[in-house]
C-alpha cells in the first residue's frame, strides 16, 4: 500500500515497491559548499522509445501492495499511491510534470491555462480539450472543475478530503465563453495553481458529500482516459483496465494491465518468476541483488523526492509534551538507520534534513539544527527536566512508565529492521519501544488515520510542488479535520509561514519562505525525515517507457513492449 499527496497532496508509501518521482537538477550544494552524496539526476531512466516501434497489444502485470478500497484520490481514504498507480491510466491529469519538474497541461484534457493578475487578482483560465469526454459520454467542462472546488475548499465538512490546499484559496470557479472554459478566481496569489484540479473527477459522481466519499469506494464508475476500468477480483486481488476505444488521444499501445496486489517481500519473488513485468526495489538490499539477478531484466534508477520518514504522534500520552518529541529525535541515529536500510544498493547514505526538499533538489537547505542531531546525551536532558526520572532500564513519571508503540505494516521488512534499529536506540535514553505489527490492508484505516499509534514508519512520494504538496502534512489540525496530518500537531505560526511560501510567485522567494516554515517545524519534532529515498525500478528489458520516472508523469499510452 502507498500514499500520495492529493494534487495537493502527498503520497504514502509502506511497501518498498510503489511509483516515485524524479529529481529535477543537478545536485544542490549546503552550506559548506560540498555537493550532496546523492546522484545527480536530470532526467528519468524509463528506457524511452518512440511508440511507433513498439507491439502492439499484449498485457502488463503491475504489482501493487493492495488493491485500494477508494479509487477517489482526493479522498482521506484514496490518497494512496497504490490507487494512484491505477488512477493515472483512468483518470484525467490535466497537468504533467516532465523529467526536471517543469509542468505543463496535457492537450489531452488542457489546450491551453492561463495566468493573469492584471486585475489584482490572480485569475486562471482553462480552455477544456473540446474532444475531451467522460466514459459515460458527458463532454468534461467547467462542471467538473466547479464541483472539485466546492468538495475541496474544506468549506462543507461532510467531504472527508485529504487536503484543502491551494482550493482553499479560491473565491470562484465559472463558466467562461462556454462550458469548456474555466475561469477560476482566486482570494490571494498561488504559486503552486499548476497543481491544482489533478486527478480531475466528474461532477456527475463527486457532486455531493456522498458521492465525494463513496462514489469510487471500491469501484471505479466514470473514467477519461486511455485505459478504462475491467474488473476486480477480490479473491486473486487482482484488478484489470483495458484499452478505451473511445479515447480521443493516441490509442494505447497496451491491450490491458493487470495490476496485482503483492506482500512486499514477495514482490521481487514474483517479478523472477515472470509474475509481474517490473517491481520499485525502493531501500531494499535483498530485492536489488535478487533483481539482479533475473536473467532479461533491467535496473533503472534515479535520485527522486520521496524520503522515509518517521511520523509522531503529539496527540496522546507524553509525546502531547514537546520536550518528549525533541527527546525522540534525538535519541534516533538517522545516520545508522539509513546505513542499514540502503546497503547493497549503491548509494550513500545521508540523513535528509529538510521537510520539503530532498538533497539533490533546487531549494535544499540543511535546518535540521540541534533537533535533527543525534545526541543521547542531550536526548536523556531533555527527559530528565521534563520530570521523566530513570527507574531501572526505562524512565517513569508519576508512577507511569515511558512506553511507546511503533505501529509498522506485516511483511514489510524495511520497517521492520527501522523498528529493530529504534529499540535500542530508544533503549539506550530510557524509553521503552514496542513494535506492534498490523496487517497491511489496516495499516492506514485502523491505524495511522485514526491515530492508533505513538510512532510509525512509511515513505512519502513528492511532486514537482514541494511546498504546496507538502502544507496537508503540517497544517493544524481542525476538529476531526486532519488532512494527512497525522502526527496532530501544527501551529497558526507554521500555517503562515506555509501560507507565505505557497502565495510567492517569485521562484527564489518561496525557496527562501519554504526554508523558513522549516525551521518551525524541526521544532515541533512531529516528523522526522530519514533519508531520501532512492527510485530504483527493475523492469523486464522489453518492457519500455516504463521505469524510474523522476518527476515525470507517466504516459500510460505509450508503455509497452519492444518484442
Amino acid at each position: 500500500m502507498k500514499r500520495t499527496r492529493t494534487s495537493l497532496a502527498l503520497i504514502t508509501l509502506v511497501t518498498t515497491g510503489a511509483l516515485t518521482l524524479t529529481a529535477c537538477g543537478g545536485g544542490d550544494t549546503k552550506d559548506d559548499g560540498k555537493k550532496t552524496s546523492v546522484p545527480e539526476s536530470t532526467a528519468n531512466n524509463i528506457a524511452a522509445t518512440d511508440r511507433t516501434k513498439l507491439k502492439q497489444g499484449g498485457t502488463l502485470n503491475w504489482p501493487l501492495g493492495e488493491i485500494a478500497e477508494n479509487f477517489n484520490y482526493n479522498e482521506i481514504d484514496g490518497t494512496l499511491s497504490d490507487g494512484y498507480d491505477v488512477e493515472r491510466a483512468l483518470m484525467p491529469i490535466i497537468m504533467k510534470s516532465d523529467a526536471t519538474g517543469v509542468v505543463s497541461p496535457d492537450p489531452d484534457y488542457v489546450t491551453s491555462a492561463t495566468v493573469d493578475e492584471s486585475s489584482g487578482k490572480q485569475v486562471v483560465t482553462y480552455e477544456i480539450n473540446p474532444k475531451a469526454k467522460w466514459s459515460d459520454g458527458t463532454a468534461l467542462s467547467y462542471k467538473d472543475f466547479l464541483s472539485q472546488w466546492t468538495a475541496l475548499n474544506g468549506k462543507n465538512t461532510k467531504y472527508k478530503i485529504s487536503s484543502s490546499t491551494g482550493y482553499n484559496l479560491i473565491k470562484s470557479v465559472a463558466k467562461g465563453k462556454s462550458d469548456q472554459e474555466v475561469i477560476v478566481t482566486f482570494t490571494s496569489s498561488f504559486g503552486d495553481w499548476k497543481s491544482l484540479f489533478s486527478p480531475l473527477y466528474p461532477a456527475s459522481v463527486t457532486s455531493t458529500p456522498n458521492g465525494f466519499n463513496n462514489g469510487y469506494l471500491g469501484k471505479i464508475p466514470v473514467t477519461a482516459g486511455p485505459f478504462k476500468f475491467g474488473s476486480i477480483d477480490k479473491t486473486a486481488k487482482t484488478l484489470t483496465v483495458v484499452r478505451d476505444s473511445t479515447w480521443w488521444g493516441d490509442k494505447a499501445i497496451l491491450d490491458k494491465i493487470i495490476y496485482r496486489a503483492l506482500d512486499s517481500d514477495a514482490t521481487a519473488g514474483a517479478f523472477a518468476n515472470g509474475e509481474v513485468d517490473f517491481f520499485d526495489v525502493g531501500p531494499d538490499p535483498a530485492a536489488y541483488k535478487e533483481a539482479k539477478a533475473v536473467k532479461g531484466a533491467s535496473i533503472r534508477e534515479a535520485a527522486g523526492p520521496n524520503y522515509r520518514h518517521l511520523t509522531i504522534n503529539g496527540t496522546q500520552g507524553a509525546l502531547k509534551d514537546v520536550a518528549v518529541r525533541q527527546a525522540v529525535t534525538q535519541a534516533l541515529s538517522r545516520d545508522a538507520i539509513a546505513k542499514s536500510d540502503l546497503q547493497g544498493l549503491g548509494w550513500t547514505p545521508t540523513p535528509l534534513n529538510n521537510h520539503f526538499y530532498v538533497t539533490n533538489q533546487k531549494g535544499y537547505k540543511d535546518n535540521a539544527g540541534e533537533y535533527g542531531t543525534y545526541d543521547p546525551a542531550k536526548s536523556k536532558a531533555s527527559l530528565e527536566a521534563a520530570g521523566w526520572k530513570l527507574d531501572g532500564e526505562y524512565r517513569k513519571k508519576n508512577g507511569k512508565t515511558l512506553e511507546l508503540n511503533l505501529v509498522i505494516p506485516a511483511a514489510v521488512s524495511v520497517s521492520a529492521n527501522e523498528g529493530k534499529l529504534m529499540q535500542p536506540m530508544l533503549k539506550a535514553v530510557g524509553i521503552k519501544l514496542n513494535i506492534k505489527s498490523v496487517p497491511l490492508q489496516n495499516f492506514f484505516d485502523k491505524y495511522v488515520t485514526p491515530g492508533n499509534f505513538d510512532l510509525t514508519v512509511f515513505s512519502w512520494i513528492g511532486t514537482p510542488f514541494p511546498t504546496s504538496s507538502t502544507q496537508s502534512i503540517y497544517a493544524k489540525p481542525v476538529g476531526s479535520d486532519i488532512q494527512q496530518n497525522y502526527t496532530g500537531v501544527g501551529s497558526d505560526e507554521l500555517d503562515a509561514a506555509m501560507k507565505k511560501a505557497s502565495a510567492d510567485l517569485d521562484p527564489a522567494q518561496a525557496i527562501t519562505d519554504t526554508n523558513a516554515a522549516d525551521t518551525l517545524i524541526w521544532k515541533q519534532a512531529n516528523l522526522l525525515p530519514l533519508y531520501q529515498r532512492p527510485d530504483i525500478k527493475a523492469v523486464k528489458s522489453t518492457l519500455v517507457n516504463l521505469g524510474a520516472f523522476g518527476f515525470a508523469d507517466p504516459r500510460y499510452q505509450d508503455i509497452g513492449f519492444t518484442r
